[in-house]
């Protein structure tokens, strides 16, 4: 690219090629994921992990209504260094009422992983007092549990906010992403089926 650039550089009109040239890039780079803050470009999809199944997979049974029904452990990927705190939420996206909520929760102190078996409550001491809000499962997780028969899926989503979201713990999801709107710096989400 530098070649490029020196080669632009002796020819006539050689600035608006040159600026042509970046702006292709950071087209390019927009498209991909990527986010441009200050000229300076910024991952914005948050890769992770749920331990015990593949992005596509079928939930382990300890993770579903018809198991222990238990939060599964998250390993971040590529968490930002600016990131204070995380949330994740769980969807049912088979469901009658789009993007059912299962389960939602936030401000969990910002980490490379997530213990599995979060317990039930409006905060979570063991987790910086995370707020757990309203879903399916009130102020808990509550996993897959589908109509007896019927294949659902799923979708767990992890945000990392650049500060804590202050309100009540009886909110649901459309309250928080609301409220977190201009404070989400990376998101990301995998998918799992049950039945």
């Amino acid at each position: 690219m530098f070649r490029r650039i020196g080669e632009l550089e002796g020819r006539e009109g050689s600035r608006n090629k040159l600026l042509k040239l970046i702006m292709k890039g950071m087209s390019v780079a927009l498209k991909s994921g990527l986010k441009i803050i200050g000229g300076i470009m910024n991952n914005t999809v948050l890769g992770f992990e749920c331990v015990g199944m593949d992005n596509g997979g079928k939930f382990p049974i300890e993770y579903t209504g018809r198991g222990q029904d238990i939060s599964p452990e998250f390993i971040i990927k590529n968490l930002s260094p600016n990131a204070e705190t995380l949330a994740v939420t769980l969807e049912d996206l088979s469901h009658p009422i789009k993007d059912f909520t299962h389960w939602i929760i936030w401000n969990i102190p910002a980490t490379g992983r997530i213990k599995k078996n979060i317990p039930a409550g409006k905060a979570v001491p063991i987790l910086g007092n995370a707020r757990q809000g309203i879903g399916y499962g009130l102020h808990r997780y509550a996993g897959p549990k589908p109509p007896k028969g019927k294949k659902h899926t799923y979708r767990f989503t992890i945000y990392s906010l650049d500060c804590e979201i202050n309100m009540s713990a009886n909110s649901m999801k459309r309250s928080f992403l609301k409220k977190a709107e201009n404070h989400i710096i990376q998101k990301g989400s995998i998918v799992g089926e049950f039945e």
